[in-house]
């Protein structure tokens, strides 16, 4: 990409955006033009999807899961300094007794 491509790119990209996508017939989504620029997602890039009964669902950069994998695997709880990292170690927390459910299971 050209370093004035580059630089247009970046001035259209805005803090926000709001859009509609359709669910395939084998249950893909394409994620716009648009958002995919906003988050610098490239083609072959791991996406995480969380998915919460009351909350709804959240697709994250695979990046994001290294908190959420550090309080899985460390076995040291230390206290969230804020409501979103309480939040996320709470879901980290759920994520592990399920693990140890099906790991029961098997």
């Amino acid at each position: 990409m050209e370093k004035e491509e580059k630089k247009e790119l970046e001035e259209n990209v805005q803090d926000k955006y709001m859009g509609s996508v359709k669910v395939g017939a084998k249950g893909q989504i394409v994620i716009p033009k648009e958002a995919r620029d906003m988050f610098n997602i490239k083609p072959g890039d791991i996406l995480l999807l969380l998915a919460d009964i009351d909350r709804g669902i959240a697709i994250q950069s695979f990046d994001y899961f290294d908190k959420i994998a550090d309080e899985i695997f460390s076995g040291d709880h230390q206290l969230a300094e804020n409501e979103e990292e309480d939040q996320l170690m709470e879901f980290a927390k759920e994520v592990k007794k399920v693990g140890k459910t099906k790991g029961e299971a098997e």
